[in-house]
């Protein structure tokens, strides 16, 4: 179990056979940006959180299996969080603001998506204070080292790691289902292909050579960072950068046309804190979440 030292941050799982859903939520006013570098995103609401967009609170994040379809699970969450009156003001009543991305696990959950309804009960599990890792989750049906082949891959997971930059906490939560290895910071590998080291990487004889073949887009690691530091939603988009370095230093390789790596930064303005520092264990914290999901 991981616990969770950001006052009011809560996280709930939802984990079915071989997919599942992990939703994040956050306390209301929550800030939040993100960044996308992976080539393969299967993702919703994604680009309200460019910096430079209007709106700037999260009222939740979503990180579900299923790929595209998936992306439903959102649904429930915005109805659980409407019927709680949680949302962005409007004449007709608030809008809960839910971004979402999924990963690729339907060959291990044999075709099986979660939906609504388990995005409505991940969200009803959510608690704070402390939450699972490992084969849970948005992590349940997670693989990675399968650059060398898919036959080659070993489980993935969903990983939680948190640092204090002076009275502020950076809490990072991570969905890892890579194309690359999970590395450590001395390059060895902590979880990754099993395929014999001179193997060709990408190899010819698997779908990965044409855009369109069955691996695209099969593999992604998504990330949440949650500060309890004040920052604008500039500030948290320099986070989601830095969230990216985090996930660069822990898998090998990374940010590949078939992942679709996607960082997404929330700050509940409880402290001040120095952003620069902020930044520095931001990629700290996000690549000891992969480094430990896979565990």
């Amino acid at each position: 179990m991981f616990a969770i030292p950001i006052a009011g941050l809560r996280i709930g799982h939802w984990t079915g056979d071989g997919t599942g859903v992990t939703v994040v939520l956050p306390p209301d006013g929550t800030v939040g940006a993100g960044e996308v570098r992976g080539g393969a995103p299967a993702s919703r609401e994604v680009a309200l959180l460019e910096p430079s967009r209007t709106v700037t609170r999260v009222d939740a994040v979503v990180l579900s299996g299923g790929s595209a379809f998936g992306l439903a699970t959102a649904d429930g969450v915005m109805r659980f969080l409407a019927e709680r009156g949680r949302g962005f003001p409007t004449a007709a009543g608030p809008v809960p603001i839910v971004p979402a991305a999924c990963v690729f696990d339907l060959v291990d959950s044999r075709g099986a998506a979660p939906g609504a309804d388990q995005g409505y009960a991940a969200a009803l599990a959510a608690v704070g204070g402390s939450t699972e890792t490992g084969r849970v989750g948005g992590g349940r049906g997670a693989t990675v080292g399968k650059w060398r082949g898919r036959a080659h891959a070993v489980a993935g997971g969903f990983g939680a790691a948190a640092a204090r930059v002076g009275d502020a906490n950076v809490v990072a939560f991570a969905v890892v289902n890579a194309v690359g290895d999970v590395v450590a910071a001395d390059g060895t590998v902590l979880a990754g292909s099993t395929a014999p080291r001179d193997a060709p990487a990408f190899p010819a004889d698997a779908p990965f050579e044409e855009p369109g073949a069955a691996e695209h887009g099969a593999n992604t690691t998504l990330v949440v960072v949650v500060t309890d530091a004040v920052c604008d939603k500039a500030a948290c988009g320099l986070l989601a950068q830095h969230a990216h370095d985090g996930l660069a230093r822990a898998l090998h390789p990374a940010h590949t046309r078939f992942d679709g790596d996607l960082a997404i930064s929330l700050a509940t303005g409880a402290v001040t804190a120095h952003l620069d520092r902020l930044c520095v264990a931001t990629a700290d914290v996000v690549a000891e979440a992969i480094r430990v999901a896979p565990r």
